[in-house]
């Protein structure tokens, strides 16, 4: 297999599909596509790029293409058994699944104005109502899923899994913009910023030489 993905510093939707990769248990090519260089138009005509109209993360597992990071997920699954990714308990798996879907679906306010930066923490300032919205919205379903699935260990639903992948670049755009959240959610946050896919990921972000000025201040303040 291999995994298209975009700057480590910056693409959320890139850290989803690499950590439903690393979560597969499978072999795979990570291949980091600098976002916005000279050469990003080019690289986006070209045939590995087709099917997704350019955008990351695209996998390519022999002849099947894999272009979204929540098929990804789905993909993998069906690979090495939903286990890895899914709870057992049908009730379970069925608020997880609804979780990750709305995550993939919604609160645009929160990605617009606080894009993923995991090697920033900027000053804290007041968000936009709509942003508070959104995370009042995440807040509840967070403390639903830990209230009801979570009694297995420190992830939404026990173990780590789909949704907790799907909300990963919530919990960096939280720390990197000092966002309000709900006392509990501390401790979940924690457990996913020491999980060692996300240590992994974090510290190669660090390491990338590639800046983009756009994600480098909060958005509100420009």
């Amino acid at each position: 297999m291999k995994l298209i993905i975009g700057n480590k510093a910056y693409s959320s939707w890139s850290l989803r599909g690499w950590l439903a990769c690393k979560q597969s248990g499978l072999p795979f090519e990570e291949v980091v596509v600098p976002m916005y260089d000279a050469d990003w138009e080019k690289r986006r005509s070209g045939n590995e790029f087709a099917p997704s109209s350019g955008k990351v993360p695209i996998l390519w597992d022999g002849d099947a293409v894999v272009w979204d990071s929540l098929a990804i997920v789905d993909y993998l699954a069906d690979k090495v058994g939903r286990e890895r990714f899914w709870p057992e308990d049908n009730a379970a798996r069925a608020m997880a699944r609804s979780m990750a879907a709305e995550m993939h679906s919604s609160f645009a306010a929160l990605r617009r104005k606080h894009s993923m930066n995991v090697r920033q923490v900027f000053p804290a300032r007041t968000p936009d109502d709509d942003v508070v919205a959104e995370l009042q919205r995440i807040m509840e379903i967070w403390a639903q899923a830990r209230a009801r699935f979570g009694g297995g260990g420190d992830f939404l639903f026990g173990q780590f899994g789909a949704a907790d992948i799907m909300f990963a670049p919530v919990v960096t755009r939280i720390v990197t913009y000092q966002l309000p959240i709900a006392r509990f959610a501390a401790g979940y946050m924690q457990a996913m910023f020491e999980h060692p896919f996300m240590q992994d990921w974090i510290a190669a972000a660090q390491e990338e030489e590639w800046v983009l000025e756009q994600y480098e201040q909060p958005v509100a303040a420009q």
